[in-house]
């Protein structure tokens, strides 16, 4: 294509439409130097070509045989893709009353037969670069409604994002407060049961003592009978063996309850809110129990760790993002499907792999994944932010999430974290 060919292309174009081939040949070689102009001699032939080309203004004649331009304005202004273009009308009609009908259907300029071609050309040069303003008006707009949105779904992530902080401070703050409130009790618990167990240690032995005794001193047949019977009564057998497995069963269940506690202490903990040097494997057993408590889980958890070095990075933040991976895996397999956590190193980088074998991720979700707002949970039972959250927290950690999934295979979320932070 020649630049002549090329710029002609750019020019602004121009319809006249006239049934007088004259004034077709006069208006055309006034206006064709700076416009691309076309011509049509019907109304018909001009509805035709606005709605195959792209215009920028149209001269009308209004008395034309068949369709006038009246009907002509009318139908460009019903239509939504020629309602937009500027149409002046060029007539013999001189009254005002014809001029303020013209105005009334839409037109943008009325000029009077014969007239001044300088004027003609003033008008329609008017009324282009007034197309041109309303189009960089109507682009502005569009640009400004677009970037009002952005910032408005800006302003929602950072709103939900420090909801969901503020969430997380209460809970860490209301669970601490338990903690403190529980670790009181567990303690006299602890020291209560540890004495009763030795008391009972006693009155084992002291009974064993008087049964001993009783044998060497030869008592009354009956005497004995009597207290064989009561031992048999008593089912002194069972309570001896009984009290000791409940005492046994008792401190295990508060050692896990103890446990517990540690790990609500540890996930909140202030000091985990700073860059340090920490084992992942503890933030994730941490992480683990305090999953497995919260939600009351039920199903198989299987860890396979490998040897990974300290890294450095935010505990807290990390707490955050394995219970995020955890809590996903589970609302995928239910009770009756299994998570597996591995851990490993790679060069510069140690890696943590949280799968499951779930149903699978739907491929047209794949790229969604973290995505603000975007949840398959119905309505109420998520926000969409857990795995949002969890790679916003990644990524400032200078790693990565990768992600693959079969149907029907379950899913595996795999965060890569360098060992060494390169901080800013």
């Amino acid at each position: 294509m020649s630049n002549d060919t090329a710029s002609l292309e750019q020019r602004p174009s121009i319809l006249i439409v006239d049934d007088e081939s004259v004034n077709l040949s006069v208006f055309g070689q006034c206006l064709m130097t700076d416009y691309a102009v076309l011509v049509a001699t019907s109304g018909v032939k001009a509805l035709e070509i606005a709605n195959n080309t792209s215009l920028d203004l149209i001269l009308l004649d209004i008395m034309m045989p068949g369709m006038d331009g009246y009907e002509v304005i009318k139908a460009l202004k019903s239509n939504p893709k020629t309602q937009d273009i500027p149409v002046i009308f060029v007539t013999a009609l001189t009254s005002e009353l014809d001029e303020t009908f013209g105005f009334s259907l839409g037109a943008a300029d009325y000029l009077y037969k014969p007239c001044n071609l300088s004027i003609l050309s003033v008008r329609v040069n008017l009324q282009i670069e007034l197309k041109k303003a309303r189009e960089r008006l109507q682009n502005q707009n569009i640009h400004l409604e677009t970037e009002l949105q952005k910032r408005m779904q800006e302003h929602q992530l950072i709103q939900s994002e420090l909801m969901q902080s503020e969430k997380l401070a209460a809970i860490g703050q209301l669970a601490a407060g338990i903690a403190h409130e529980i670790n009181n009790p567990l303690g006299f618990i602890f020291s209560n049961l540890n004495s009763f167990q030795e008391y009972a240690l006693e009155i084992f032995d002291l009974i064993d003592q008087y049964d001993n005794q009783l044998s060497k001193c030869r008592p009354q047949p009956d005497c004995i009978e009597k207290l064989q019977a009561l031992k048999q009564q008593k089912d002194w057998n069972f309570l001896r063996e009984d009290i000791a497995d409940l005492i046994s069963e008792s401190k295990e269940g508060l050692t896990r309850v103890r446990n517990i506690v540690r790990a609500f202490n540890q996930f909140t903990d202030d000091n985990g809110q700073n860059w340090q040097q920490y084992d992942i494997k503890q933030s994730l057993d941490t992480t683990l129990k305090v999953f497995v408590c919260s939600q009351n889980i039920q199903c198989r958890i299987r860890k396979e760790y490998g040897d990974t070095p300290e890294i450095e990075c935010i505990p807290q933040l990390m707490n955050q993002v394995f219970l995020s991976l955890l809590t996903n895996a589970w609302q995928a397999v239910g009770e009756s499907g299994e998570i597996i956590i591995r851990t490993g190193i790679d060069d510069k980088q140690i890696w943590v792999e949280i799968a499951d074998d779930g149903p699978g991720i739907n491929p047209n979700h794949m790229h969604r994944l973290f995505e603000p707002f975007f949840t398959t949970r119905p309505i109420g039972k998520g926000i969409g932010l857990g795995l949002s959250t969890a790679n916003n927290i990644v990524r400032a950690h200078h790693g990565r999430i990768d992600v693959s999934s079969q149907i029907g295979e379950g899913a595996s979320f795999k965060i890569w974290l360098p060992i060494h932070q390169t901080h800013d």
